[in-house]
Parts: structure tokens; C-alpha cells; sequence
């Protein structure tokens, strides 16, 4: 192979430059073509044939990751969005609900991204599995949540999740604790997709076993996903066929993420020629939420702008509250027909993230010992058009490698980032409240404590807390996995007047603490804090060593 690229790259230097990164195009293309087809060779039956269709959507995600060239976006060419393009959620909601709410439940199918692991808090298995509150996991709430609705209502919502590969076995294990619940529930896979080489842009996988080193050559390619795999498993068509408009879509974790009914009755009471196929709930900004993706107007179109996408010298511009005044919640309302109608006419254009695999001890010329230096430098210099990174946007997100530490690179795409391809679509300007991730031990700390009440299934903010906004909490390393933060709280602490928690070190507390206002607690590296039972700090700063010993 690398012979092949000299001889060619000898051959068409009179062609220019163009003509020469198009050949090496094809050339990849031709390769990774030939690659899949030996991985898909590996397998027959019903598993050829869902392989084949994952690879076919890889080969058009491979296609446009090799077409692309420089940043996704010009800043020049950025506008703000037009004043009717993003709704407050006042406004929405004082136009009241109509005696027949059942009528647009009907038509609302709810689906939660369901393709997580719990591995980033200490957890194994699918992260919706994990309790949150009372015992209750994020899947018993959201059943909870439809149940009532449908109870209430004599509706029939049904519940989606899109799973992933890693989560599919475990969530249909568990489904059937929800039997006898009046909810119907529904599952579909992502894609799998397969990890490639960062240098030669070839698979990973030597076949399409999901064991030994060739587990982590597969990975589910991001929530973008979702309307080629909802497309391909027929559910879509099945639920259309049922009489189903719209999806409420949203990540399993955020706890405020719930059917709003002004919202649905929004979007089913327009006529027909001017109905919004696509909303966005997004909500303010605070300096916590600034590396979050915002909505602006492009080229004629409302678009998803993510933090990755933003050139070098404008980065500070898009962390301004000032100027980027709201971020996407990723809770999502699609038309079911407009789905339907975009994947049959191939027009589902997402921008692509680039996730590589950082190696911290990348194995030298590995990859130009397997598949020739020439080769590797060739197609590099073609893709390399982004200050050396490259050309779409990026996210660093992954720190460790494969075993042995080869350097991969994995592509995504994110369900937002679609906003562009359907007609009216829009932005809804959200309370806060509708936007209670769920994402470390610190949120954990938020949604398991008094500052919430739960029923039927939805956290709502307690009418003591005085404040609207949330406190600030920030655990330290020794509280990242669940099972360990659990057994440092004997019961989880009052945070009613709760502004700011930050607690570093080896820390326990003890039954009915009481934290108010601003509280810090550090202990050194070797040294332990017992927060007493009954304690109550107000503005305090705890540090050194404080331990009750039994006598």
C-alpha cells in the first residue's frame, strides 16, 4: 500500500493539489469499503443483516468526515437568531390548555437516550439502573412519570429507549419489573459502529465479536444516532402508523426533563402548512452552563452551535453570558413525519464530532511498521487543515487508549445538531427547572436532598427554598463513585439555605447536618473530618483534622 500511495503521489503532482486529495479520498473509502466487508463476512443470518445496515450508515458518516474540509462554521457568517425563532415559556403557557389535553397525549410518544454506562460514578452497567431518590432508579421515575400521565388522562404514551449495545441486555432484563405498569414500552438499538485506526482511518475490529480485545473496538456513535436506527428498527413507522405526531426526546438523566403539556398543545394546535417540526428547550445561562451549545442563525437556518466548533480567537465570545445568553437542554420535540420524510431522502445532515482516544503512551510508528509512512503522512497532510487538528469539530472527551495502547479515533454525531434540516423549527426559552442533570456524585448530592420533593415520579424544588436557583456543589475525588459518596453521608444533609458546598479529602457526615449559606470543608492529605450528627454550619470553613472517636 504504501508503495501504491509514492507511486501515485509521484504520478499526479501536475494535477494539482485538488485532484490528488480527491484520489487519496477514494482511495480511503475504497479501503474502509474493503475492511467492512471482511468484518461483515464474519457473520450471517439476522446479524449480517443488521450489521449490514450499521455499515452502511458508517460508510456515509466515513464519506462525509473525508469530504469536509476547515472549521463547520464561519464566525462572519454568525447571527443571532431572529426574535420569534425562540419563544419564552411564559408566553407559550399563557395560552392555556383545551379541554381535550387527551387528544395531543395521544399523539406524543416519549424516548429517552438510554445508551450510558454508569462507569463515570463507580457504577456497572446501564447508568438509568442507578437509585436517584427513595430507592428509585431514573428508569422507575420516568415509568412513574408516563403511568400518572396516562392515569390521569386515560392516555396511551408510550415509552421509547434507544439503547446501546452496551446497555441493551441489562434494560430488557429489568423491563420486566414494569409488566403491570400502564405504560408500553418500547426499546430500539444504536447503531454500532466501528472504532478506526487515528493515523491509517482503518477499523480496529478484526471481527465483530463482542469479546476479548475486540470488545473496545466498537462503540454506539453518539444521540445522533437516533433517527437512522429509530428509522431502521421499524418502530418509527409502526408508531406513525398508530396515529403518533411527536417525540419528547431527552437523556435519561436529566430528572427535569418531563411531558410539558403547553409545549405539546404548542406544537399539535398549528395548522398544518406552518407546523414546527423540531423544538429546542433551552434555558439561561449561568457561568456554569458557558461551554454549553447555544442556538444562532446561519445561512437562513436556525442552527445548534457547540464550544468545539468555535475557532480559537472567539471562544471567549461564545462563553458570554452577555452575547450566548441561553444553551440547549437536549430535550427535544420531532416530528415523527418529518423523521420519516428526512431519512428517505438521505437530507439528515449533522455536523460530525471527531472523539479521539488521547494516547498516554502511544506506540512509536505502530501504525507506520503496519501500513507505510508514506501512506500515513499522505493522508494526513489532506486532513490536516484545521491548525492540525482535524477538519470538523472536536471533542477530546476520551483520555485513555485501546489496550496497547493504540491511538483511535471515534465519529459521533449529536440529535441537536439536526435542528437545521427541519422546517419551522424553533427555540422554547425553559424554566431552569426542566434542565436537573444528573451527571456526577455532586448532582446526586442536589436530587437525593430536601431541596426536592418527589411525586409520581418528578423532583420539583421544594416551596421552603427561598431561592430558585440551585446551590453550587462541588465533591471531591473521594466521593466520585456512588457506593463510596453513600457510605460518607449517615443521612444526606439539610440544604434548604444551602448556597455553595465544597468538600475535598477523606470526609464523613454524621446524621442531620445542617448546611446554610457558603460551606467549605478540606481535609488534608492524610487527615480525616467527621462532620458530628446534628451539626449545623452556616458560612463556615472546616479544615485540619476532625474526628469523633467511639468510647
Amino acid at each position: 500500500m504504501a508503495l501504491y500511495v509514492e507511486g501515485l503521489s509521484e504520478r499526479v503532482p501536475h494535477k494539482g493539489m485538488a485532484q490528488f486529495q480527491e484520489m487519496m479520498r477514494q482511495q480511503l473509502e475504497s479501503s474502509m469499503d474493503a475492511e467492512l466487508e471482511k468484518l461483515v463476512d464474519t457473520v450471517t443470518g439476522a446479524d449480517r443483516d443488521v450489521c449490514m445496515k450499521d455499515f452502511k450508515g458508517f460508510k456515509n458518516l466515513f464519506h462525509r468526515f473525508l469530504q469536509v474540509k476547515g472549521p463547520s462554521v464561519e464566525w462572519i457568517k454568525i447571527k443571532r437568531p431572529p426574535e420569534d425563532s425562540i419563544q419564552p415559556y411564559d408566553k407559550i403557557a399563557a395560552r392555556g390548555l383545551p379541554d381535550g389535553v387527551a387528544a395531543s397525549l395521544n399523539k406524543l410518544v416519549v424516548v429517552k437516550l438510554n445508551g450510558g454506562l454508569g462507569t463515570s460514578m463507580g457504577c456497572k452497567g446501564p447508568k438509568s439502573l442507578i437509585s436517584v431518590r427513595n430507592e428509585n432508579t431514573f428508569l422507575d421515575l420516568t415509568v412513574q412519570q408516563i403511568e400518572h400521565l396516562n392515569k390521569t388522562y386515560n392516555t396511551d404514551v408510550p415509552l421509547v429507549l434507544m439503547n446501546s449495545f452496551n446497555t441493551d441486555e441489562d434494560t430488557k432484563k429489568i423491563l420486566q419489573k414494569y409488566t403491570h405498569h400502564r405504560v408500553k414500552i418500547h426499546t430500539f438499538n444504536q447503531s454500532r459502529y466501528p472504532r478506526i485506526h487515528k493515523e491509517s482511518l482503518l477499523p480496529v475490529a478484526a471481527n465483530l465479536s463482542m469479546t476479548g480485545h475486540n470488545a473496545d473496538a466498537w462503540y454506539p456513535p453518539g444521540h445522533g444516532d437516533i433517527y437512522a436506527s429509530f428509522y431502521n428498527s421499524g418502530l418509527l413507522d409502526k408508531l406513525i402508523a398508530q396515529g403518533k405526531e411527536y417525540i419528547f426526546v431527552s437523556n435519561i438523566d436529566n430528572l427535569g426533563a418531563t411531558v410539558d403539556l403547553h409545549i405539546l398543545h404548542h406544537l399539535v394546535s398549528q395548522p398544518n402548512g406552518k407546523r414546527c417540526e423540531f423544538v429546542m428547550e433551552v434555558t439561561d445561562k449561568t457561568r456554569a452552563d458557558v461551554k454549553g451549545g447555544t442556538l444562532i442563525q446561519y445561512e437562513g437556518k436556525l442552527r445548534l452551535l457547540e464550544i468545539a466548533q468555535v475557532p480559537k480567537a472567539h471562544v471567549d465570545e461564545f462563553k458570554s453570558v452577555s452575547k450566548f445568553k441561553i444553551f440547549n437542554t437536549n430535550n427535544l420535540w420531532i416530528s415523527l413525519a418529518a423523521i420519516k420524510r428526512l431519512q428517505e431522502q438521505n437530507a439528515m445532515d449533522m455536523e460530525i464530532i471527531v472523539n479521539p482516544k488521547v494516547s498516554e503512551a502511544e506506540m512509536k510508528r505502530h501504525h507506520s511498521a503496519l501500513f507505510g509512512s508514506s501512506r500515513v503522512s499522505c493522508f494526513r497532510n489532506m486532513l490536516n487543515k484545521n491548525d492540525g487538528e482535524f477538519p470538523r469539530y472536536q471533542q477530546q472527551r476520551y483520555v485513555d487508549t485501546l489496550d496497547g495502547g493504540l491511538n483511535v479515533v471515534q465519529l459521533e454525531t449529536a440529535v441537536g445538531a439536526a435542528i437545521k434540516c427541519f422546517d419551522n423549527a424553533m427555540g422554547i426559552n425553559v424554566p431552569r427547572s426542566r434542565f436537573l442533570p444528573v451527571k456526577t456524585t455532586s448532582d446526586l448530592l442536589l436530587v437525593m436532598s430536601n431541596l426536592y420533593s418527589l411525586e409520581a415520579g418528578s423532583l420539583t424544588m421544594s416551596p421552603k427554598r427561598e431561592f430558585p436557583t440551585t446551590p453550587h456543589v462541588k465533591l471531591g475525588s473521594s466521593f466520585t463513585k456512588v457506593q463510596e459518596y453513600l457510605t460518607r453521608f449517615e443521612s444526606i444533609p439539610d440544604m434548604l439555605e444551602l448556597d455553595h458546598l465544597t468538600v475535598s479529602g477523606d470526609v464523613t457526615f454524621g446524621k442531620n447536618v445542617s448546611l446554610k449559606g457558603t460551606v467549605i470543608i478540606i481535609a488534608n492529605h492524610g487527615d480525616r473530618i467527621d462532620i458530628p450528627a446534628g451539626s449545623m454550619l452556616e458560612n463556615k470553613i472546616v479544615s485540619g483534622n476532625l474526628r469523633i472517636l467511639d468510647h
